[in-house]
């Protein structure tokens, strides 16, 4: 986006227009680029379109939060600017003030000038990251990190995960027998594991489990089991790897992708997947559950 915001403003400089001469013809004179008056709206339509949406898409990737303005992002604001001004380009290439030269004129001397030729590729350029960035998940990352970003998760099955973006207060417990359990984000007490035995409370820190040796309780669930009372209990959950979110109708169209250090809360569970909502509101379906780290 810089880069092609830089290439626009130079070139604004060059020549819109250029002169092919018969022979015998006095062509001599400056050749008006878009900051000349005569050449208006190339200059707002063309250059400062693109230059506008490029300052927008940067301060949409690096701003704090989602806030909206008219009801779209400053990046999406960007996105729809860029696309204008690509369509003003292909409009004042193949017309607008060349073909108002040959007119003033009456000869067919004028031809496409190396800054209008310039202005096409870099909005071209830029129309094409906008909406890239805005359709593709490893394009769609702020460029910088917020104020209060979430720590990295812990690695799967070891140590203590950290109280990433979006944990509701307090601290995870490790899992592990006798370990500190975290504020649950529905009610206070305890919460029975993910995928537990039965029983209202699940088994107890540090008790034997049926089926396996006494103690042995892992740190992190490999991959969650059907809840054995027929209740869903809500609980935060971080993933070691990105994980694609998908929409709840069963289509594979994907809605969000889920990345480490970040709490997502899990809302409900269809067979082995889960229902995730991510920190903006959105839900959808985590197919891939091998390996999650749960909080409370």
């Amino acid at each position: 986006m810089i880069g092609a915001a830089l290439l626009l403003i130079i070139a604004s400089f060059l020549g819109s227009i250029s002169v092919d001469c018969p022979g015998g013809a006095d062509c001599g004179g400056d050749v008006p680029n878009g900051w000349d008056s005569d050449q208006f709206p190339l200059l707002p339509s063309v250059f400062l379109t693109g230059i506008f949406a490029a300052a927008l898409i940067f301060l949409g990737r690096v701003k704090t939060g989602d806030r909206e303005f008219g009801g779209l992002r400053l990046d999406q604001w960007g996105t729809a600017l860029s696309a204008a001004a690509l369509l003003s380009s292909l409009f004042m290439l193949f017309g607008g003030a060349r073909n108002m030269a040959n007119e003033a004129v009456g000869q067919d001397i004028f031809g496409m000038g190396v800054g209008l030729i310039l202005g096409l590729i870099a909005n071209l350029a830029m129309a094409a990251g906008a909406i890239l960035g805005q359709t593709v998940p490893a394009l769609k990352a702020n460029l910088l990190s917020s104020p209060g970003a979430p720590a990295p998760a812990a690695p799967y099955g070891g140590g203590q995960p950290q109280p990433g973006y979006g944990y509701p207060g307090g601290q995870p417990g490790p899992g592990g027998p006798g370990g500190p359990q975290g504020g649950a984000p529905f009610g206070g007490g305890q919460q029975a594991p993910f995928g537990g035995g039965p029983g209202a409370g699940g088994p107890q820190p540090g008790g034997p489990q049926a089926g396996g040796p006494a103690g042995a309780r892992p740190q992190a669930q490999a991959a969650p089991q059907p809840a054995a009372g027929g209740s869903f209990a809500p609980f935060w959950f971080a993933v070691p790897a990105a994980r694609p979110l998908f929409a709840e109708d069963g289509s594979s169209a994907q809605i969000a992708e889920l990345t480490p250090g970040i709490w997502y809360l899990a809302v409900d569970q269809r067979g082995a997947a889960l229902v995730a909502q991510t920190q903006d509101g959105r839900r959808g379906v985590l197919q891939d559950t091998t390996g999650i780290q749960r909080g409370a």
